[in-house]
């Protein structure tokens, strides 16, 4: 079966490396638009954005559309295999640290070429080993798929620093966000974020989960006092789009976290339940300030949280799992038309309260586009197809997901 799909999956890649070329210098102008974007935070308003491709849209437009194209000619099983972030070793199923991609992973990802991999300091020993394990990895991405996966690390600087924090890789630590904040130099930001973006380029990312865009109204926040750039929802704004522009100078995504807002909580959200008192006045006034200029900026990626809003939208379901907040203030409120990706599920908030499937299934139907890290990927994974199968969630909205995904997956790669 492995053999079948490896020569399926290169025939497909090779039928669409074609295609991918001739459209490489327009997206690229695209992308070259949505990285060079004003810093200074002014809370523009967020360009109305056009409603997604229907069902019918999709097959009228892939002759034009590429992204559209390509998501026409996938099996279901390699769109829903797209709607998720992994750890290497929840891909490979590896025993212990993943420091290589070699056979286990390319095998594991020829049966399901999901639509990312995130990687943690313990797969990080130097940077040559790191060059060649993503390298591998997105050539057997090239090879499965025609196009390329999405290569993640949490790297803000300060407390959270998965790549400049692992010492065999010899770059130079970064100060906590906080304090950048604190100085109120959107300068500093912005040469931080190049300073980053270059580095996780050369070694093979292309997403950042960064900046954290949260609002720190709450001084009492243990999980953020040093991450947020500060209380201020205008400073807030101004550092995370400098940072962001510098980040992406060296086409390494950016991800605005956590929406819609995680400064006002005091619980960690890796531990268990997290709820925020704030009210849907208080995060409209506030805690959006920074995701409302991501969205006029064309930010590609916005992080969900998985904190609970009872006043704001009357229950404790977790953001991301909730409708209202993802569908209805991402969506159609901020009329966000980006990637939109959960935190991590294997975080306590989610992994104590519902099982991989439930939870995987959930987020997908309010509004998700990746599922990121769940416990148990192939529960999560199993459960999504199922219940597209059964008809609970339709094709159309995967689809839609998938779309969103290939096209950023066909803007970086024009843009190298």
């Amino acid at each position: 079966m492995t053999n079948r799909r490896s020569l399926i999956g290169n025939s497909f890649a090779k039928k669409w490396r074609l295609v991918v070329t001739t459209i490489a210098v327009t997206i690229a102008l695209g992308m070259v638009s949505a990285c060079s974007s004003a810093t200074d935070g002014s809370q523009s308003k967020p360009k109305k954005a056009t409603a997604g491709p229907t069902a019918s849209t999709l097959a009228k437009n892939a002759k034009s559309d590429p992204a559209a194209s390509l998501v026409a000619k996938m099996s279901l099983e390699d769109k829903v295999a797209q709607m998720f972030m992994v750890t290497p070793e929840a891909l490979s199923k590896f025993k212990g640290s993943v420091v290589a991609s070699g056979e286990q992973t390319k095998q594991a990802f020829e049966k399901r070429p999901v639509g990312g991999v995130i990687y943690n300091s313990a797969n990080l020993q130097s940077p040559e080993q790191v060059k060649t394990m993503l390298g591998n990895l997105q050539k057997y991405s090239k090879e499965r798929t025609g196009i390329p996966v999405f290569i993640a690390v949490d790297e803000e600087g300060g407390t959270v620093a998965r790549v400049s924090g692992s010492k065999g890789m010899g770059i130079k630590p970064y100060p906590n966000m906080s304090e950048v904040g604190a100085g109120k130099d959107s300068n500093r930001a912005l040469q931080i974020g190049t300073e980053m973006g270059k580095y996780l380029a050369d070694l093979g990312f292309n997403i950042d989960f960064a900046p954290d865009a949260d609002v720190l109204t709450n001084p009492k926040n243990d999980l953020l006092k040093y991450r947020a750039f500060g209380s201020d929802p205008q400073t807030v704004s101004n550092m995370t789009a400098a940072f962001t522009k510098g980040l992406q100078t060296s086409k390494v995504l950016a991800t605005y976290k956590h929406f819609p807002g995680h400064g006002s909580t005091s619980a960690d959200s890796h531990k268990g339940i997290t709820v925020s008192q704030q009210d849907a006045t208080q995060l409209e006034n506030v805690d959006l300030v920074p995701f409302k200029d991501a969205v006029a900026k064309d930010v590609k990626l916005i992080m969900v949280s998985h904190v609970c809003f009872p006043k704001a939208f009357g229950d404790n379901t977790p953001a991301s799992l909730s409708k209202k907040v993802v569908t209805g203030w991402a969506r159609e409120k901020l009329q966000y038309q980006g990637i939109l990706i959960t935190d991590a599920m294997s975080m306590g908030a989610i992994s104590d309260n519902y099982q991989p499937a439930e939870a995987a299934v959930q987020a997908i139907q309010a509004g998700i586009d990746i599922v990121l890290d769940p416990k148990d990927f192939d529960a999560a994974y199993e459960g999504v197809l199922s219940a597209v199968k059964a008809g609970k969630i339709s094709q159309e909205q995967i689809d839609k997901s998938v779309t969103r995904i290939v096209a950023t997956k066909l803007q970086l790669d024009a843009a190298k």
